[in-house]
């Protein structure tokens, strides 16, 4: 029996199960609080089994889980004291004798301001704000355990993620997009069912290492709230200017807003074999558009 075990079931792993959760025998998955346990069983109908783990106590339940499981996806974000799942769990992970290969979702975050240039996986980290320095000490906390052990571990640093409910579209559509325009600025993004392949890729092959998850157009933000408009019919929101926009933006948005570089992902499809099915934003909210 192939058994996965998913350590946060947010956005992008619960995606992943929705389209490969069936190549499992067996789908077990975290959340933080036993409401969203009982709805997540409700929808997914016998395909998934979710647990609760509050990031702290390491219940009995999901410790049986990981003692039983083969491969694991990893979505937790670390705190200032560490990883949450190697705190609660690494004494039942380091007797996990099925466990094959582990893959942890981290961030592009981690490279830090680069002023626009481009980044990819031989690039030093320097990470700069504290969210950043706390998922490159998970990412070397989770290489350490899998080499311990003998386990592959593959990092995967995500984009900004977008996807069904989460885009541009839906901004536009609800009127609380904000076209920011700060000169020089690009980012690159990711959909969902891209994290989905690359996931499915890394467990399949027992990847090891680093890979960039990124599209293959970094751009500047207010391009696809642009190009979200054409599609809805609509004017696109007026241009604010960083400056002026600055003083309203939260600390965490900020801190994204205060990095640009380019992240390439050669190693993406040469190592895990992974074609694109969005390669750019334009690709990705047209197929949105056209499941609406």
């Amino acid at each position: 029996m192939s058994t996965l075990i998913c350590f946060g079931l947010g956005y992008a792993a619960e995606y992943f199960i929705g389209v490969f959760g069936g190549g499992f025998d067996r789908v077990v998955g975290t959340v933080r609080g036993a409401e969203r346990a009982a709805a997540l069983n409700a929808h997914f109908a016998g395909r998934l089994k979710a647990l609760v783990f509050d990031g702290t106590a390491a219940t009995p339940d999901v410790r049986d889980a990981v003692g039983e499981m083969d491969v694991a996806l990893v979505s937790v974000p670390p705190d200032a004291e560490g990883d949450p799942v190697l705190r609660a769990f690494g004494d039942t992970l380091a007797q996990a004798r099925r466990l094959r290969s582990i893959v942890y979702l981290s961030t592009v975050g981690v490279y830090g301001d680069h002023g626009g240039g481009w980044v990819d996986e031989e690039t030093p980290p320097q990470p700069g704000s504290a969210r950043s320095r706390e998922r490159l000490a998970a990412e070397r906390a989770w290489q350490k355990s899998g080499a311990r052990r003998g386990t592959a571990v593959a990092i995967l640093r995500l984009a900004g993620i977008y996807g069904p409910g989460q885009n541009a579209l839906t901004q536009i559509a609800r009127g609380t997009a904000r076209r920011i325009v700060k000169p020089g600025q690009v980012f690159n993004r990711i959909h969902v069912g891209d994290i989905a392949q690359a996931i499915g890729a890394a467990l399949t092959r027992r990847a090891m290492g680093i890979f960039n998850v990124a599209d293959d157009e970094p751009s500047p933000p207010s391009d696809p709230l642009a190009f979200a408009a054409q599609l809805l019919g609509r004017d696109p929101p007026p241009e604010i200017a960083f400056a002026d926009a600055a003083p309203t933006l939260s600390p965490m948005a900020l801190s994204f807003w205060r990095e640009c570089r380019r992240v390439r992902n050669d190693k993406l499809k040469r190592e895990l074999g992974v074609s694109l099915l969005y390669p750019t934003y334009r690709e990705g909210l047209r197929a949105l558009f056209e499941e609406l």
